[in-house]
């Protein structure tokens, strides 16, 4: 993975004035995943509005970690949900127009 892909978590931790456990504590719970190597930690660039949801859950809302992790399981089983509707939607569709 290229380092112009990833940004540094003590970079993360300043910017968004959050401890660095809480980014570890994310990563323990399978809610991000830390890239390491001898300089510092990273995350990648794509997982940056996710984070940004997680932070302003846990400020604004006061939700802990493991309200977090419910959080974002309910929302990929929705993701997927919806996206199983609209296959089964276009099936549909495809046999009603043959009649």
């Amino acid at each position: 993975m290229k380092i112009e892909e990833l940004i540094s978590l003590t970079q993360l931790s300043i910017h968004y004035e959050m401890n660095y456990s809480f980014f570890t504590q994310l990563d323990e719970l399978g809610l991000i995943e830390i890239y390491s190597d001898a300089d510092d930690k990273y995350i990648h660039l794509d997982k940056i509005g996710d984070l940004e949801r997680m932070i302003r859950l846990h400020v604004e809302l006061n939700i802990n970690l493991e309200g977090i992790d419910t959080i974002f399981n309910l929302l990929e089983k929705i993701n997927s949900l919806e996206t199983e509707l609209i296959d089964v939607k276009n099936k549909l569709q495809l046999y009603e127009d043959d009649l």
